[in-house]
Parts: structure tokens; C-alpha cells; sequence
């Protein structure tokens, strides 16, 4: 049976292109603000295109923030992308404006020390071996990237007892290193665009689907 996936419509993201990427893999997407659409999905995609502090606000006019907390509380998965990525992490700091977002992930999204931005283009990305998302992948593929802030530290490592993995992390460089995804149990983000990284961007997608 084809994975059952919600494609989170909040007022932020390129949903049409996203929804026609994921059902490119196969996949039964359907683009919905319904919590319990969104709760029981196989997967739940959170898009985000824009200002940090407009997506958050977005996000809980239609309580998603609490629709991904309940959805990881039980292990269920969910891939944020590009500012669905951003607002995963605990606040965002955007012309000086600073907005607490879902907090899933410790530490701040804030604006590259780049001489150029916004970092527009495509961009190779350094993932571990052992990644999931970029599974089949050569090491010079590019993905397509449309930011001017990111996650540029990682803050959070489960203490030596934990029975919780790391997080598998995987690197850009736009000025400076940036975080370019995150895989964290249910919890996936990525800060470019697959659903505008061609071929490269579909792989993934279907790495992601398949793992469901």
C-alpha cells in the first residue's frame, strides 16, 4: 500500500510543488491543516517558505506545533523543510527580532556570515555514512538552496546512559559551515529544497517515504 503522507498547510510553503514531488515516490499526499489528518498520516511534511517569526506564527494559528509534538511524542515521523526546518529548533533571531519556535532541537537559527546572500543556488553537502536521507547518494550532489539563516551549531548530544542515538548531521558552507539537515529518530529536516533539487532532491524524498 502506498505511505499515507500530510503535507502541513499553515499560510507558508510551496505546497504545490512539494505535494507533486512526494507523490512522485509513490507516496498518498494530501495537503491539509486537519490535526487529525496530520496526526495519522504515515508521514508529516512541515514546508516553509519565508520570514521565521511569520511561519511560527502560522504554524500554531492551525496548532501545528503541537500536531508535530504529539506525532514525535509517539514515534511518528516527520520531515520538516527549508524554515520547516528552522522553526524546529528552540528560537530564530531575524532583523533583530527573536521568536521561540518549537523548540524540538536545542540552539538558534540565525542570519549567515556570508558575503553574499541570500545563499541562492545549488550547493553540495557533506552527510555521514550512515545517513538515511542521503542513502545511494554521491558525495558531489547537489541540492538547491533559497536561505539567509540558518542552524549553525548543533547544542544537544544524548548523555552516555541514553538509549537515544545521536542525531546523524550533515554540513553546507556559505560563508560559513550551516546545518543542511538533521536526522533525529522520527524528526528529519532539510534546509534546501528537494522538492526543487531535481533528481537529487526526489532520491531523497524517496529515501525518506520508503523509510517510513
Amino acid at each position: 500500500m502506498s505511505k499515507k503522507i500530510a503535507l502541513l498547510d499553515y499560510g507558508s510553503g510551496n505546497l504545490h510543488s512539494a505535494a507533486r514531488a512526494l507523490a512522485r515516490t509513490g507516496a498518498d499526499v494530501t495537503v491539509t491543516a486537519d490535526p487529525e489528518i496530520a496526526l495519522n498520516a504515515d508521514g508529516l511534511v512541515v514546508p516553509g517558505v519565508g520570514a521565521y517569526a511569520a511561519c511560527m506564527a502560522g504554524l500554531k494559528a492551525v496548532r501545528g506545533d503541537r500536531i508535530i509534538g504529539k506525532r514525535l511524542s509517539g514515534g511518528r515521523p516527520v520531515l520538516g523543510i527549508c524554515v520547516g526546518m528552522q522553526i524546529l529548533f528552540e528560537r530564530g533571531v531575524e532583523f533583530g527580532v527573536e521568536t521561540e519556535g518549537c523548540a524540538e532541537w536545542p540552539g538558534v537559527v540565525e542570519r549567515l556570515d556570508a558575503p553574499v546572500l541570500p545563499h541562492m543556488g545549488w550547493n553540495t553537502v557533506k552527510a555521514p555514512e550512515d545517513s538515511v536521507l542521503f542513502a545511494g547518494m554521491d558525495a558531489d550532489t547537489r541540492f538547491y538552496f533559497v536561505h539567509s539563516y540558518a542552524a549553525q551549531t548543533w547544542a544537544w548530544e544524548p548523555d552516555g546512559g541514553s538509549q537515544i542515538a545521536p542525531a546523524k548531521l550533515t554540513w553546507a558552507e556559505h560563508g560559513v559551515p550551516f546545518l543542511a539537515a538533521v536526522e533525529n529518530g522520527p524528526l528529519s529536516a532539510t534546509q534546501f529544497h528537494p522538492e526543487k533539487s531535481g533528481d537529487a532532491g526526489a532520491h531523497l524524498l524517496r529515501n525518506w517515504v520508503e523509510s517510513l
